[in-house]
């Protein structure tokens, strides 16, 4: 086997260690390791991603590991730009299975080596995606590289959890609220300030646990304030003025969407009359097969009679509770919260949520608002092609960083070119 030599950066472990000494050190190229791997001045994360491994810089660059790729594995380091070794920071991982509503959930706490009294410590909650988020994600790692500890689980029917998938906001918190007792279990005696965060639906669930889970703050990435009818409809309309329709087609597909409203709160007994005689009014219109959004445009490809009589098995499988009302939840959040909002979200629109978020904070809510630039949902950065579809470049520079002195009670704006609203 042929060695390369490349100029390390070796990472101390212990407490009070502040920075590395470089040290020219043999690669090999090896299985891949998750966690975190540190050079002088920044770190990169390496998770799980189906059958294959991704890597995710402390500044949002990120890609998939294979021939080629920025990093590459060896044994307990990496290699960066086939010239830097970066080596493995030591980490305090525990892994655990905590019960929810009957349901066991597996864990894991993730500390850097040095916690202590002051370590933050969060929880964080994850969105809508069918995908345990143990070792699988960068959030995690991202914060403890950042010196905060850590507690992810897989919710309900992902990952190495039980229970089957759900989209129940009430159940889910309750899920977080376990989650939150099982992390503070865990870290007793090495945490000070205890936090949740939550992502895109996360968004929705944190702050209906956030009390009795007994956080310190909120922190909200892409998240919205409006209910899940409201997302519907908004995503209707964002896709229609970006194809260029205006105000007198956006009429006509909010008659579309107070109708799929109805249909999806009443299980699809509360609508179907309309629901044909709309498809008959504008099914030949040229705007009507653009319809997506969260739920509408599947309701409008089905015949009355088919959902009436069969419904729509992928959603209803969901176990939805339509009754929340994000503003009303928040009323009653009365710690300080942060939001992070990414400017140009096609599957959260921004803008109703940026108003209702703003009439709060005039009520007397402790509120942080950061709206980044030219980012899609997941704050990632994106090339939009002349047809208007995007390719997804990378997470935007410096959100991570905000995430993390949030937890930390360190705010140091300005953020890249994030806006303070």
């Amino acid at each position: 086997m042929t060695f390369g030599v490349a100029a390390a950066w070796l990472v101390g472990c212990a407490a009070g260690v502040d920075r590395a000494e470089p040290v020219a050190i043999p690669f090999a190229p090896g299985a891949c390791e998750v966690g975190v791997y540190q050079s002088a001045d920044s770190f990169v994360t390496i998770t799980r991603r189906g059958e294959g491994m991704r890597y995710t810089f402390n500044d949002g660059r990120t890609g998939n590991i294979g021939d080629g790729a920025q990093v590459e594995c060896g044994e307990g380091v990496v290699q960066v730009d086939k010239s830097h070794i970066w080596q493995k920071r030591a980490m305090r991982v525990t892994n655990t299975e905590f019960e929810s509503l009957g349901v066991r959930l597996a864990g894991q706490l993730i500390e850097p080596a040095e916690a202590g009294p002051n370590t933050p410590l969060v929880v964080l909650a994850h969105g809508s995606e069918e995908l345990g988020w143990i070792e699988a994600v960068s959030y995690p790692y991202q914060f403890a590289g950042r010196g905060v500890s850590v507690f992810v689980y897989d919710k309900r029917g992902t990952g190495r959890s039980e229970g089957s998938y759900s989209q129940n906001f009430p159940q889910l918190a309750d899920d977080l609220v376990a989650a939150s007792f099982e992390a503070k279990r865990l870290a007793a005696d090495r945490f000070g300030s205890f936090g949740l965060f939550g992502f895109s639906q996360g968004g929705w669930i944190v702050p209906l646990a956030a009390e009795r889970a007994g956080a310190d703050y909120i922190g909200i990435g892409y998240g919205l304030v409006v209910d899940i009818l409201e997302e519907d409809a908004s995503q209707v309309e964002l896709e229609l003025r970006e194809a260029g329709y205006g105000d007198d087609v956006i009429a006509k597909a909010k008659e579309m969407t107070d109708v799929t409203a109805r249909l999806a709160i009443s299980g699809y007994s509360d609508g179907l009359e309309d629901l044909s005689a709309l498809q008959t009014k504008y099914g030949d219109e040229d705007w009507f097969s653009l319809v997506r959004g969260g739920f509408s445009g599947i309701i409008l490809g089905m015949s009355a009679d088919d959902l009436g009589q069969n419904g729509i098995p992928m959603f209803d499988r969901l176990n939805i509770d339509w009754s929340i009302k994000p503003m009303d939840v928040l009323r009653d959040v009365n710690v300080p919260q942060l939001w992070v909002l990414a400017q140009n979200d096609r599957e959260a629109p921004v803008s109703k949520t940026l108003e209702q978020l703003l009439a709060l904070r005039g009520e007397g809510k402790d509120l942080k608002i950061f709206m980044f630039p030219d980012t899609d949902h997941g704050m990632w950065e994106y090339q939009q092609g002349s047809d208007g579809s995007r390719i997804l470049t990378r997470v935007t520079d410096r959100y991570y960083d905000l995430l993390a002195d949030w937890a930390g009670a360190s705010l140091q704006p300005p953020y890249a070119m994030s806006e303070v609203k």
